[in-house]
């Protein structure tokens, strides 16, 4: 059996990974770089000769697991694609919003291979869509050479891990984990028995979580910061993914607001990509495994948003809590223009980071940024500068590393492929794994490179 990385880059982005044994090959995930553009977002995709694959499985619908697989299917038209129904619903939203996006690309930044794949591929992409539930094992080729069980990986709705079992010999991708509860997402639920290989993500090494944290706390800090912004008159901006982090942020709002920890009367906004997500995660708000079940947001919460009955953009005023994409503060997204036209530059108002900006992007120099600093959040525009209130909050989607070194201690792998991390994060693991266990072999999968298993 042999594990191959097709990522592009060794580092968080384009993720997938191909497996192969004497009589299957099969992609896991089929991601986007988000941090690169036209060829050198997608995987080493070339490497996989046309029509090889028998099927490939996605693990959740952020962009960095989805966002090529149309590119994948336009040379392996024959794979059966494997995910839950929460990711395919998720997933195919993503992808109609990727097609916009790479289209205005390629008006603005001159990528003339953009868009990838039209919306009219997605409707014939669809159709290879096999949806499977969590712990429901399943073969992933003709021969039932190879089976599948997945397994609730506490990331985002719908989101997985998998076992692979073939050839005598078990395998888990990790895919995005957390094993903590958050305020929606329940945590992880991952089997126990030891495994002969490990493919495991390594997002947060690099980052030690403060001896005093606890989540309840952290919600709590969250509010009072937003309650005291508001009461001087103020607005908050919360730049947020338009999938699970935004979900998370109005499952906390929710709880503010009940418990009177911010005025109930509060207006909340959210927009564009993020309604349609919402929307979806109500639509399985009574079946999938998360804390308030049946809780609507579109309709429990009295939202504002960006379409339906309040059209139109969203109007920026005093007194309101916007949780707007993108996360990082890209340009040209709500969040961004809401900070470049108002929110940055007023002391009244705060800026509260919920979860990852690269230091690159507009949100990361923000974060980096002292009081007073001017900001560049646009090329296009001049520099802002920093006098709003910022504040940074720990809800990562991923477990923390010793939450994921205590799992990879559980089940003893033989072999353990670090992916999904920079490299400050894979050495820490590095480190840790040979220390609790010196007899597992640990490997960095450079892209293209063949590993036996």
């Amino acid at each position: 059996m042999i594990f191959k990385s097709l990522c592009r880059h060794a580092e968080i982005g384009a993720n997938s990974y191909l497996l192969e044994t004497s009589t299957a090959r099969i992609v896991m995930d089929a991601g986007m770089h988000p941090k690169h553009e036209g060829a050198e977002a997608i995987p080493h995709y070339e490497m996989l000769d046309n029509g090889s694959i028998d099927s490939a499985i996605i693990t959740h619908s952020h962009l960095d697991h989805v966002g090529t697989l149309p590119v994948l299917l336009e040379t392996q038209p024959q794979a059966r694609v494997f995910l839950t129904q929460e990711t395919a619903d998720l997933a195919l939203a993503l992808l109609h919003n990727s097609v916009n996006v790479m289209q205005s690309k390629r008006i603005e930044l001159g990528i003339t291979e953009y868009p990838l794949f039209e919306h009219r591929e997605l409707d014939t992409l669809k159709k290879a869509f096999e949806r499977r539930g969590i712990e429901r094992p399943f073969d992933l080729d003709a021969a039932g050479s190879i089976r599948a069980t997945f397994h609730d990986a506490g990331h985002i709705l719908g989101s997985v891990g998998v076992t692979l079992e073939a050839e005598g010999k078990r395998i888990l991708y990790t895919g995005d984990v957390n094993f903590e509860d958050a305020t929606l997402q329940k945590g992880a639920l991952f089997p126990d028995a030891p495994v002969d290989a490990l493919i495991v993500e390594t997002t947060r090494g690099n980052h030690e979580r403060r001896a005093d944290y606890t989540r309840l706390g952290e919600e709590d800090a969250f509010a009072d910061a937003i309650s005291r912004v508001l009461a001087r008159k103020g607005s908050v901006l919360i730049p947020v993914f338009a999938i699970g982090k935004t979900q998370e942020v109005l499952a906390m709002l929710h709880r503010f607001k009940r418990q009177h920890l911010i005025p109930n009367k509060t207006p909340v906004y959210i927009g564009g990509l993020s309604t349609k997500m919402t929307h979806i995660f109500d639509n399985f708000s009574e079946v999938s495994r998360r804390r308030l079940p049946g809780f609507d947001f579109l309709t429990d919460m009295e939202l504002a948003t960006g379409g339906g009955k309040h059209r139109g953009p969203i109007p920026f005023v005093s007194g309101c809590i916007y949780a707007l994409s993108s996360g990082m503060m890209t340009e040209k997204t709500v969040s961004n223009n809401f900070a470049r036209q108002g929110v940055l530059e007023n002391k009244r108002h705060g800026l509260f980071f919920v979860g990852y900006a690269d230091p690159a992007s507009p949100g990361g120099r923000i974060r980096e940024a002292s009081p007073g600093d001017d900001v560049l959040l646009d090329p296009a525009y001049p520099p802002v500068p920093l006098r709003c209130e910022m504040r940074v909050f720990d809800f990562s989607g991923h477990s923390t590393r010793e939450a994921i070194a205590d799992y990879i201690e559980k089940v003893r792998p033989k072999k353990a492929f670090l992916v999904h991390g920079d490299g400050p994060a894979i050495e820490w693991f590095r480190g840790e794994i040979q220390r609790r266990l010196p007899d597992t072999e640990v490997i960095v999968p450079a892209p293209g490179d063949a590993h036996v298993i």
